[in-house]
């Protein structure tokens, strides 16, 4: 019966059906979606009520989900999150709701995608705060982190703090950029190389202190831009630094006050991109292309060979385009755009901060500040590893392999040898290990848990989330609270759990949540293996909603291996996010689709991940500004003549 859904679909909704316990024998159709909003729905939103300004009415038609997308959008989130039907009536069971929206999500991306990939939005946005500490270091020549002092960026788009949507500028930024622009400036005259980078010619015979000021304005303002500058661009600069002439001041003096004004500019501070003037889509320049991709990889400014071949303009040659994301990837600078992407992605930046195992209950975790470090930092060179040598994105389910130190080695209960590295290092594991992959690891185990135990609540609605993308519905304002306290010490995590889902508000949700983070019950709340809790043995088996049955780390990891696609899915829709800098939209979602079809017939080679994006049509074309969108008729027809 899936036969009714689109193409582009079945897979996703196949996989997603054991997991979430949607019912896999009678999936929904536009007829049982109408259903389901007369029964639940229509006291609110009938032809005679219209509460908040909306009628069932506006959404009758099937051919509204193709012209109304919006409308749609907002019932499903409204139903997802619980807010409809309101408190007091009658409410449809969770399997229910989930298979209502995700037969609505799925038709909304199908119908989006009639048309094929699009290039989406790209507004303008600030640098954050590390990528402006980064970019000043890489244009000033400065070894020096001038963005510590700047507030810190909010998270938005897909997660990520480089999302253009919450990347605005208030008063507070501006008064930290002039203090950050002079710390910076004032430390590089003070460096030899630093200053011959900003300051390249100085007054002598002939050359004038205007000339001189103008001339490493002209050198400096493209790096400072990202893109050539024109003569127009210049001569405000020039001004500044004459108006600290006029003050008498040194031709230092007035170069930094010149300078200043730089790393104040808007086109400095933000990426700004050439608008587009027509209302057809565009390939985007070399340089835009240059800075896309070295914010994408590197969140900084593009290097001196990145920007010679923009120059040239064979940035957009496939083979050369191939070639950089290659040497991208392996630079050491491609090491903060994976801890930026993992600990962001994964949650684990919050460890050690908001998040830690308390350690007056794991001592190890308190007296240990190498072994926080590597716990925190496994995942992101685990990555780092895969991206590297081009590894299958697989290992991050399970692999043979991890990345440790002797400390870790010992966490994990095992015998390293006495010549083991201190260092994070590649370590094979041994046949039928438990800790491949990224459910192993510590810092997601600790992420995962309270600091004082372990929760499979959390845990299993982290792997729902983080790993399959498919979260769990938030939970009501009236479900009680799990018992605490000195009695409920002496029973397992398990029996406690098994009396707060006795309770059917609860039991619905934790029947989709709890069995995965069973699985990982051997695992406390610092990543170490146990075999008892609460004096009893641990219980580590469950039963899925499609009635799979799992035992422990190892054969969940199987499950999930088993149901790749939503990993694959998921990570894909992730990465691409991260690389645009802004959340999707119902659009991208043909993108996702290719990508990942290009990283299953790649054997899920990391780097085809990478760049598969690159070479996405969101990440090298740029939308139209203006005019009214092409039919589907339309669209069609140009691509028929253009081929």
């Amino acid at each position: 019966m899936v036969h009714r859904f689109p193409p582009l679909l079945r897979a996703a909704l196949v996989l997603a059906l054991p997991l979430l316990g949607t019912a896999a024998t009678d999936p929904f159709d536009f007829e049982k979606a109408q259903s389901f909003l007369q029964q639940y729905c229509r006291n609110c939103h009938g032809e005679n009520s219209g509460a908040g300004g909306f009628k069932l009415s506006k959404v009758a038609a099937a051919i509204s989900m193709r012209d109304d997308p919006h409308r749609w959008i907002s019932v499903v989130r409204r139903v997802k999150n619980g807010e409809m039907p309101p408190k007091g009536s009658a409410a449809p069971p969770v399997d229910l709701r989930e298979s209502f929206s995700e037969w609505v999500d799925g038709r909304l991306r199908a119908e989006a995608c009639r048309t094929g990939p699009v290039p989406g939005p790209y507004p303008v946005r600030r640098l954050n705060r590390d990528e402006y500490a980064a970019t000043v270091r890489d244009l000033l020549n400065v070894n020096m982190d001038v963005g510590h002092a700047l507030p810190a960026d909010g998270a938005g788009g897909e997660g990520f703090d480089n999302a253009a949507e919450t990347l605005f500028l208030s008063p507070i930024h501006a008064e930290k950029y002039l203090d950050a622009a002079r710390m910076a400036l004032d430390f590089a005259v003070t460096d030899a190389k630093a200053r011959a980078r900003i300051m390249p010619v100085r007054p002598g015979p002939g050359i004038a202190p205007e000339k001189a000021a103008h001339d490493n304005l002209s050198t400096l303002l493209p790096r400072a831009f990202r893109r050539p500058v024109s003569e127009a661009e210049i001569t405000p600069f020039v001004t500044l630094f004459k108006a600290a002439q006029d003050r008498k001041e040194t031709f230092q003096q007035s170069m930094l006050f010149a300078l200043r004004g730089v790393l104040l500019s808007p086109q400095f501070l933000f990426r700004i991109e050439p608008p587009n003037p027509s209302p057809e889509p565009r390939q985007i320049d070399d340089f835009t292309l240059a800075s896309r991709l070295s914010y994408f990889l590197w969140g900084t400014m593009p290097d001196d060979l990145l920007w010679d071949i923009a120059s040239a303009g064979h940035l957009q040659d496939p083979e050369i385009l191939k070639e950089e994301v290659g040497r991208m990837i392996r630079s050491p600078r491609s090491t903060a755009f994976m801890q930026r992407f993992i600990e962001q992605w994964l949650r684990t930046r919050d460890l050690g901060n908001s998040k830690a195992p308390d350690p007056t209950i794991y001592p190890k975790w308190g007296e240990d500040e190498e072994l926080r470090s590597d716990i925190k930092y496994q995942p992101v060179m685990f990555f780092r590893e895969l991206m590297t040598k081009n590894l299958s994105v697989l290992n991050l389910l399970d692999s043979r392999f991890t990345i440790a130190t002797k400390k870790l080695l010992k966490l994990y209960g095992m015998d390293p040898p006495k010549k083991t590295s201190e260092m994070l290092h590649r370590e094979e594991l041994p046949e039928g290990s438990d800790r491949g992959g990224l459910l192993g690891m510590p810092a997601v185990l600790a992420i995962s848990s309270h600091p004082y135990r372990t929760s499979p609540v959390l845990r299993g609605a982290w792997v729902l989330d983080a790993i399959l993308g498919t979260p769990p519905p938030p939970p009501p304002p009236d479900v009680p609270k799990l018992e605490e306290g000195q009695s409920a010490h002496s029973r397992t995590m398990r029996e406690r759990l098994t009396q707060h889902r006795e309770n059917a508000v609860c039991a619905s949700c934790h029947n989709r949540i709890d069995p995965i983070g069973f699985a990982l019950e051997n695992y406390d709340a610092m990543g170490v293996w146990r075999t008892e809790d609460g004096g009893k043995p641990i219980d580590n088996t469950g039963e899925l909603p499609d009635g799979t049955k799992i035992a422990g780390p190892v054969q969940l990891k199987a499950v999930l291996l088993q149901r790749k696609d939503l990993f694959l899915r998921n990570l894909t829709r992730k990465m691409l996010g991260y690389a645009l800098g802004r959340g999707l939209t119902l659009k991208d979602s043909c993108t996702v689709e290719s990508i990942v079809s290009q990283l299953k017939a790649n054997d899920y080679a990391a780097q085809s991940l990478i760049e598969a994006i690159v070479f996405s049509v969101p990440f090298r074309q740029q939308a139209g500004s203006s005019g009214p969108p092409l039919s589907s008729k339309a669209v069609t027809e140009k691509r028929s003549s253009s081929r």
